[in-house]
């Protein structure tokens, strides 16, 4: 299926590694050409097919244009695992910030580059957290992520006719460098409770993104497309 996406011009955010990279290299393999932002310099350089910018607006700098953007970027680690009462106003505004506040930002620039084009492709990541109804110790990040749907709901309402088209994804555990980490057991106790009894592989994402950004998904606006294994619901023992 040719997807319409060659010589479009697409930033990715956080595609130094892991699902942001693995968007990047499947946008680049259906003729997309990429623009990277990530705070990991070195490792936002080595991803092939990719030319690399710290700048919100680097596609239209880096080609003039601007078709696609991807809004990967957030943060976490030592900022989650701590219940409300515990959590300190740090550890909720950085999360905020770097996943709802970042996706606003890179939208509110990105915009009147593809209203110029007369096309646009936004594509928000949301999480399993939001559909599942979030778990303990990351309310933080669980707020977050329900802003960005919020926000993608209404932003495609907003840009719709223009031929601009808002979604949000909402990937369940995805096979990265950071899963590798867990243990053995963890990782078999999370495969486990999936339906299909795996993770979730980056390129998987990455596929789906490239067709959201597609002129075959020109009439899907405002949704959220869960790939998540069909696993949606969260208890207490869950890792």
């Amino acid at each position: 299926m040719d997807l319409g996406l060659q010589g479009k011009v697409a930033l990715v955010t956080g595609a130094a590694r892991g699902i942001g990279r693995a968007e990047a290299l499947g946008l680049a393999a259906e003729g997309a050409r990429i623009v990277i932002n990530d705070i990991d310099a070195d490792a936002a350089a080595s991803c092939p097919a990719c030319r690399s910018s710290s700048a919100q607006r680097a596609a239209a700098v880096a080609f003039g244009r601007l078709d696609i953007l991807v809004n990967n970027a957030g943060a976490g680690g030592r900022h989650l695992g701590r219940r409300v009462v515990e959590m300190e106003i740090d550890d909720f505004d950085i999360i905020v910030s770097t996943h709802l506040r970042s996706t606003f930002l890179c939208s509110k620039h990105a915009i009147p580059l593809m209203r110029a084009n007369g096309f646009g492709r936004i594509v928000n990541t949301s999480s399993m957290n939001v559909t599942g109804g979030g778990r303990p110790g990351v309310a933080n990040y669980s707020a977050a992520k329900a802003g960005v749907l919020g926000f993608t709901r209404t932003v495609a309402k907003e840009v719709g006719a223009d031929g601009i088209t808002v979604n949000a994804i909402a990937p369940g555990y995805v096979a990265t460098d950071f899963i590798a980490t867990f243990s053995p057991e963890k990782r078999a106790v999370i495969t486990g409770q999936n339906p299909v009894g795996r993770f979730c592989q980056p390129e998987e994402v990455g596929a789906l993104v490239a067709f959201l950004c597609s002129t075959q998904a020109a009439f899907i606006n405002g949704a959220l497309i869960c790939m998540d294994g069909g696993k949606r619901d969260f208890h207490w023992g869950d890792t």
